[in-house]
Formats: C-alpha cells, sequence, structure tokens
C-alpha cells in the first residue's frame, strides 16, 4: 500500500496549528451522530467511533461531552451532509466531504476554493471511484508480526500491516472497524495513534514546481472553510 497514511499524517501534523478548527469540527460531528441516532455511544457504534477517532486527536473530554449533551437537549439546529468531488492541477482528485446548515453557503465557498486555485469541480461519483474506504487503525509498541499474530487468533484478515514512521498500521476493510479495535485491546492495546475509516486513492500522482504549490493552496482553503470536515486526495505531498 506504500505511503496511504499520508493524509491522516498531515491532518496530525498540523493539529497544533488549527486546535479550535479541529475541536470545533468533532464537536458538530459529534451533536449530529448524536442526534441522528442514540445519544449514547454503548448503543450507538456512529457515536462511539466518532468519539473514538476525537480521541486519537486529543479532542478535550469536554467538548465531547458538550455535543453528546447538545443533541440530547433536543435542539433544533440541523446539519446536511454534503460532499463535493473535484480536480486539480494534471489529474489531482479531491473529496470534500462538509456538515452545513446553509446548503447554499456552502457550495459557493467550496466551488470558489477549486475556481480560484486551478481547479474545478466535478458530478457525484467523479472521484470517489478512484479511492477505496478504508478502516485505518495504528498502534506503537507493536511489530507488524505482533500485529499479525493478534489479529490471526482473533480470526481477522485484514488488507495490509505496515510499519509507518515506527507505528504499525493495519489497513482493513470498514467494517472490520471495531473488531479490529476490540483485538487489539483484548491484546493489551489500550490507545490507538490513527483511528479513521477514510478515503484512501488507488494510485498517488507527484505534481512538482507550480502545479504543486497551487495544489496545496487548494487544500489550505478548503481546510480553512468552517463547514468541511474532510478533504481527501491522491497527490503525493512533501513530507
Amino acid at each position: 500500500m506504500g505511503r496511504k497514511w499520508n493524509n491522516i499524517k498531515e491532518k496530525k501534523a498540523s493539529k497544533d496549528a488549527n486546535t479550535s478548527r479541529i475541536y470545533a469540527r468533532f464537536g458538530r460531528e459529534i451533536y449530529v451522530v448524536a442526534k441522528q441516532g442514540e445519544p449514547n455511544p454503548e448503543s450507538n457504534q456512529a457515536l462511539k467511533f466518532v468519539i473514538e477517532r476525537a480521541k486519537t486527536y486529543n479532542v478535550p473530554r469536554a467538548i465531547i461531552d458538550r455535543a453528546v449533551e447538545k443533541a440530547k437537549g433536543g435542539s433544533d439546529e440541523n446539519f446536511d451532509e454534503l460532499r463535493y468531488e473535484g480536480f486539480g492541477p494534471n489529474g489531482s482528485m479531491v473529496i470534500v466531504d462538509a456538515l452545513t446548515n446553509n446548503v447554499n453557503r456552502t457550495a459557493s465557498e467550496v466551488r470558489a476554493a477549486f475556481n480560484k486555485n486551478g481547479g474545478s469541480l466535478g458530478v457525484s461519483g467523479s472521484a470517489t471511484y478512484m479511492f477505496d474506504q478504508t478502516a485505518v487503525i495504528g498502534v506503537d509498541g507493536k511489530t507488524a508480526d505482533d500485529m499479525l499474530e493478534i489479529l490471526l487468533n482473533a480470526d481477522l484478515e485484514v488488507r495490509d500491516i505496515l510499519e509507518e514512521d515506527e507505528t504499525i498500521i493495519i489497513y482493513a476493510e470498514p467494517d472490520q472497524f471495531h473488531a479490529v479495535q476490540e483485538a487489539c485491546r483484548n491484546a493489551g492495546i489500550a490507545e490507538f495513534t490513527v483511528a479513521e475509516i477514510t478515503m484512501l486513492p488507488q494510485n498517488y500522482i507527484t505534481l512538482e514546481g507550480d502545479a504543486q504549490a497551487q495544489f496545496e493552496k487548494m487544500l489550505d482553503v478548503l481546510e480553512d472553510l468552517d463547514d468541511v470536515q474532510q478533504v481527501y486526495h491522491n497527490v503525493e505531498l512533501d513530507d
């Protein structure tokens, strides 16, 4: 699979500079998921997943609890889940997931982010067919062989297990996410460095010079939009 974890690493590497934005995004996502189902992570698997992911970004418990309590309180604030697909320079592909209480505003802002930075919006399905939805779980303090044994003992066969930057990364089917985590916990692993269900490109491309600079600017603009939750792409960026 190679360097498929790089999109997640980029988000984590920049989190210190964008802490308030990350907290706000998780607060919004937790509220939406809690409102859509039971506001209890023990009976709402989607909520449990979001909270577990928030913990890997060090989101404070107070923010998590506040979002859940807001959903319990019957707030009438509603958000639409939107996905935009588009293109940057030289065949680069981008997927943007958003939560918004104003669809027209979000559509306008996302379109402008693409158009003003050498990109263009596509139709639904124009980019996602080149990405695979994948569960990505990272642990420290273990070897790849350790993790293989743990998963085999749990009768789990995953897509791949790789060592990346001294972290063991497990790539699995989305529906294996909780089973992999449970196997890890049963083996004494209490914390995860990454716990995501993400969109990974089937192939990466490399941009150079002005094309890369323009693409990175487009990503920065998209990431800065308040309504944007996740941005996925197929570009191999420099570390």
